[in-house]
């Protein structure tokens, strides 16, 4: 983030925090945060506390963010707001200017609630669990510099070996992210399932495919001279021939709230440069 974009994040913040103690609202502001945006006038917890005592976390900044916070708070079930401060805005949906504003109806009880689902994932080597975690986008395979094989099975029914750069498993959240760019299907966030998305697949017959969000997907790394797991483009974990990454639906929502007007086709039309 640069200098000035950096500032204005500051000056939002600021007058966040003031906004809402002068509405009589008891305001916490997160550590790091509180530290990179000079605010020292605000009690200050960290994020698992937060979850812990707060009715309504505001997360401001871009999808990054939200998704890196969502993941962090998805055991307080703590509704999440997202003002935009980012580039594309899919997730942190109220406009800087109208924030004071649409913050405002949202806590008079003006708000669509709206469930997302989250995908838990585990690397199983040598039958142990080396990684648990979770992915409100997607969770990615990726090779290095060559091809990986794959062995796919869903509900322990074999479905395919695949020769690729990698392969995208993705929540609806998630398929208008990398999935999207892979050529996967855009899903509404109400449909629970689970889009499976293969990266420049060697056979052009292998084809995303979506599956219900109920099922339990195993990939198997049969081959590669590289290959790691990407949690929502933010952690990544090295992986080895003979890894297995099993994929479900977590137990837990996470639920974002939206102003009153909010129409997610309005939203995909904006976003994407729909006509």
């Amino acid at each position: 983030m640069n200098e000035s974009a950096l500032q204005l994040m500051q000056n939002d913040l600021s007058d966040l925090a003031q906004h809402l103690t002068k509405n009589n609202f008891e305001v916490w502001v997160e550590q790091n945060t509180a530290q990179h945006a000079q605010l020292s006038n605000y009690q200050t917890l960290s994020l698992e506390q937060i979850g812990k005592t707060a009715d309504l976390a505001i997360v401001m900044g871009g999808d990054g963010t939200m998704l890196s916070v969502a993941r962090s708070l998805i055991e307080a079930d703590v509704p999440l707001v997202g003002v935009n401060r980012g580039r594309f805005g899919f997730l942190t949906d109220l406009r800087a200017e109208d924030m004071l504003s649409e913050i405002d109806k949202i806590v008079a009880g003006e708000f669509i609630k709206e469930p997302r689902m989250l995908l838990a994932t585990q690397v199983l080597r040598n039958g142990k669990v080396v990684h648990a975690g979770y992915a409100l986008n997607d969770v990615v395979i990726k090779s290095g510099l060559r091809l990986i094989e794959l062995e796919v099975d869903i509900d322990q029914q074999f479905v395919y070996k695949q020769r690729s750069d990698g392969l995208i498993l993705s929540t609806p959240t998630g398929t208008t992210a990398y999935a999207l760019s892979a050529g996967g299907p855009i899903l509404h966030p109400n449909l629970e399932a689970i889009s499976i998305v293969p990266i420049c697949p060697h056979t052009l017959s292998n084809r995303p495919i979506a599956v219900n969000s109920a099922s339990q997907i195993e990939v198997t790394l049969v081959q590669f001279s590289e290959a790691h797991l990407s949690i929502d483009g933010q952690l990544q974990i090295d992986l080895e021939i003979g890894d297995k990454i099993a994929v479900r639906r977590a137990e837990k929502n996470i639920f974002l709230l939206h102003p009153s007007n909010y129409c997610y086709f309005d939203m995909l039309r904006n976003k994407l440069n729909w006509g």
